[in-house]
């Protein structure tokens, strides 16, 4: 029985084509939510995940900064996957009798100029591959997608405009998690380690936290913070850095962070697939 891997969206969303490219044989699961991915691996009604988490063009994933922490699930890899997004329409549609175009609301952003030149007005909608689907459901000329050429294929739409996309190099970066860590039995691979952090309210903490990471020479290869459970009062950092964490110089940098931190969770521990 092959194993299977929950992704957010419809068949033929980008998450969907990343689950193909990262593993064959794994079988792809789409969740209308990212809640319901996260819940699935943790009911263990499937094995793993493909979550987005940063895109090149239009920044962090917010949701799953706040799904991640709470799950209890593990950080096993990660997966590039470079975007091009495509404009389709239904069966004799064309680019002048369009005026209006749906779209995931990231999709639609990391088009935003292309769209503004053709003159089309955004509509914001759960998915890409959804938005497929949706306007193949229609007898709506007027009315346009912007997903993959597979969910094109899919949903049997004719593709009016490839490369919507407004700048080249989109990229999306995936994790892959799961239930249980893995064992990374090769570390003098290029390995990454990724943490949340809340430091203590006291003068100069985030300062004296990250300075372990200076000292040990640890690199940073990424810190953001966001706000958590609504509130203005309580500050969560998320960070990536090199190394793994039973490492040295890693090691001693966390128990540093420690000092200087109520809460430090290691999310997971994993080969990097791309030179930082």
């Amino acid at each position: 029985m092959k194993k299977t891997i929950a992704y957010q969206g419809e068949p033929g969303a980008n998450s969907h084509i990343a689950c193909d490219l990262y593993n064959s044989n794994l079988e792809p699961v789409a969740c209308r939510t990212f809640d319901e991915v996260f819940n699935n691996v943790i009911e263990k009604k499937n094995d793993l995940a493909m979550i987005p988490i940063e895109n090149s063009i239009a920044g962090r994933v917010a949701d799953i900064h706040r799904l991640m922490p709470t799950s209890g699930l593990k950080i096993i890899g990660e997966y590039f996957l470079e975007i091009h997004h495509t404009l389709m329409g239904i069966k004799g549609s064309s680019l002048d009798k369009l005026t209006s175009v749906k779209s995931h609301e990231m999709a639609l952003s990391q088009c935003r100029n292309s769209i503004k030149n053709l003159g089309l007005h955004p509509k914001p909608s759960l998915d890409t591959a959804g938005s497929a689907r949706e306007i193949s459901e229609t007898n709506d000329i007027s009315i346009g997608a912007i997903a993959s050429k597979l969910a094109a294929e899919i949903y049997n739409l004719s593709i009016l405009k490839e490369n919507m996309e407004d700048r080249g190099l989109n990229t999306t970066r995936f994790l892959i998690l799961s239930r249980e860590d893995i064992e990374v039995k090769d570390i003098e691979k290029p390995m990454i380690t990724t943490l949340v952090f809340k430091v203590k309210n006291v003068p100069s903490a985030l300062y004296k936290a990250l300075g372990g990471f200076a000292v040990n020479g640890v690199n940073m290869l990424k810190l953001e913070s966001y706000q958590i459970e609504g509130s203005f009062l309580s500050t969560q950092f998320y960070m990536d850095i090199e190394g793994h964490y039973s490492e040295g110089p890693v090691k001693l940098a966390i128990e540093e962070l420690s000092h200087y931190s109520e809460e430090i969770k290691i999310l997971g521990t994993y080969v990097s697939k791309r030179k930082r």
